[in-house]
């Protein structure tokens, strides 16, 4: 059977879009998944913390002295009961990660090590608090693994970091080899 001009035409537009879908660069992925996963977490964090406030959503900010809510302690100890954690300690520490990689993330700073310490995170959750929401955190997950992988982008400190200490080392060996 020939191919008619209608499939032909499919064809070439389907082949023509996959092309266009091809050449989006990584970058774009990972600035959207460090600022999509960044606020995730961070909304989490807001709610365990008083005190301290900023959703440039709503558009509010509070910058007073943080600390740790009575109801995030409250979850820790009669909702998520971590095994051989004290509810206090890891309401803190889940408090204080879910404020530091959040950021570490938005300005592209230690992507690698941001995304993997909130994967680690994600897998707590999965195993331990809400075994049933593995599509939300399997999503989580997906993001989080592109940012290990890839880097935080060329939108991102890390990216200008390694860009300036590669030309500092290129002209430093250029400079011993001319001294040779």
């Amino acid at each position: 059977m020939m191919p008619t001009a209608s499939t032909s035409s499919v064809a070439r537009f389907v082949h023509t879009a996959v092309g266009l879908a091809g050449r989006i660069p990584d970058s774009l992925f990972c600035a959207l998944g460090r600022f999509s996963i960044a606020a995730v977490f961070w909304k989490s964090g807001q709610t365990k913390v008083d005190g301290f406030a900023i959703d440039l959503i709503d558009r509010s900010v509070n910058f007073g002295w943080p600390r740790l809510s009575e109801s995030a302690v409250a979850l820790f100890r009669d909702e998520y009961r971590l095994p051989l954690l004290d509810p206090a300690l890891a309401a803190t520490a889940a408090a204080f990660a879910e404020h530091l990689f959040p950021i570490l993330l938005l300005i592209g700073l230690g992507t690698r090590f941001a995304a993997a310490a909130l994967l680690g995170m994600t897998l707590v959750i999965q195993l331990f608090v809400y075994p049933d929401a593995y599509p939300t955190h399997g999503v989580w997950a997906t993001v989080l693994l592109v940012l290990i992988a890839r880097g935080g982008g060329y939108l991102s400190l890390d990216h200008l970091i390694s860009t300036r200490l590669g030309r500092a080392q290129s002209m430093a060996e250029r400079n011993s080899g001319a001294a040779v």
